[in-house]
C-alpha cells in the first residue's frame, strides 16, 4: 500500500463530494460540540451539576461520534462509484444495526491505545496501527466487536509501516487544520467560540480522516479476502 496513493484518491472523494460529508458530520456533531459548549459553561456552576452533565455528555458523545464514524465509512463506500445512492438519513439508519458494534470496539481499543500511549508510547502507537480498520471492518463487513479486532489485525498484517505513516500523515494533518479553523472562530464570544468552532472544525477535517482510512481498508481488504463472518472465530482485543 502506497501512503500517497491512498490520500489521493482519499483527497479526490473528499473534494467531490464535500458537500455531503460535511452535512453528514454535521447532524451528529453540531449536537456533540453544543453539549461539550453547555457543559464546559455549567461546570463554573458547582462540581456536582459539573460532573452530572459531564458525565451525560460523555455517554452521549461516545454513542455519537461512533455512530458518525460509521456514517462516514458508510459514505465513503457509496461514493467510490461516483455517485451518491443513498440519502443522508439513509445512511445513518443502514448503520445503525452497527452502531452497538462499533460503540463497543471503538471504547475498547480507545482504552487499550490510551494505556499503551500513556505507559510506554510504543505498544499504543502499534495498537492504533492494528486496530485502525476496527470501524471499516465492522461496518463494510457486518463483523462483530470481538470479531472486527481480529480481521482489522489480518488486514494491516504485512502493511504495518504503511498503515502506521498513514494514520500517523493523517492525525497530525487533522490536528493541525482543526487548530487553524478553531483560531478563526476566536474572536467571537466565548459560548459560541467554543461551540462553533469545533462544529466546524469536525465537520471538515473527521470526514477526511474517515476517506483516507476507508480508502486503505480497500486497498488491503481486496488483498486479504473475509472469510464469511458466521465461519469468523469470536476475538478479545
Amino acid at each position: 500500500m502506497q501512503i500517497g496513493q491512498v490520500l489521493g484518491e482519499a483527497w479526490t472523494l473528499y473534494k467531490r463530494f464535500l458537500g455531503r460529508f460535511f452535512l453528514t458530520a454535521l447532524l451528529v456533531f453540531a449536537l456533540l460540540d453544543l453539549l461539550s459548549a453547555l457543559v464546559d459553561r455549567v461546570a463554573g456552576n458547582g462540581w456536582a451539576a459539573g460532573a452530572f452533565w459531564s458525565v451525560v455528555a460523555a455517554v452521549i458523545a461516545v454513542v455519537g461520534y461512533f455512530w458518525v464514524q460509521a456514517a462516514l465509512v458508510e459514505t465513503v463506500d457509496d461514493v467510490r462509484d461516483g455517485r451518491a445512492d443513498r440519502t443522508i438519513g439513509e445512511t445513518y439508519s443502514a448503520v445503525r444495526p452497527r452502531l452497538a458494534a462499533a460503540t463497543i470496539a471503538g471504547v475498547l481499543a480507545a482504552i487499550g491505545i490510551g494505556i499503551g500511549l500513556v505507559f510506554l508510547i510504543v505498544p499504543g502507537l502499534y495498537l492504533l496501527t492494528i486496530w485502525s480498520m476496527l470501524i471499516p471492518v465492522i461496518v463494510i463487513e457486518r463483523r462483530s466487536a470481538g470479531e472486527a479486532f481480529t480481521r482489522s489485525r489480518e488486514i494491516v498484517r504485512g502493511n504495518g509501516w504503511s498503515m502506521f505513516g498513514l494514520v500517523i500523515v493523517t492525525f497530525l494533518s487533522v490536528a493541525v487544520i482543526s487548530a487553524v479553523i478553531r483560531a478563526l472562530f476566536l474572536p467571537l464570544p466565548g459560548f459560541l467560540d467554543v461551540w462553533l468552532g469545533s462544529v466546524v472544525a469536525h465537520s471538515l477535517t473527521v470526514p477526511f480522516a474517515a476517506a483516507a482510512l476507508t480508502t486503505a481498508y480497500f486497498h488491503l481488504a481486496t488483498k486479504k479476502p473475509a472469510e464469511p463472518a458466521s465461519a469468523a472465530p469470536l476475538a478479545a482485543p
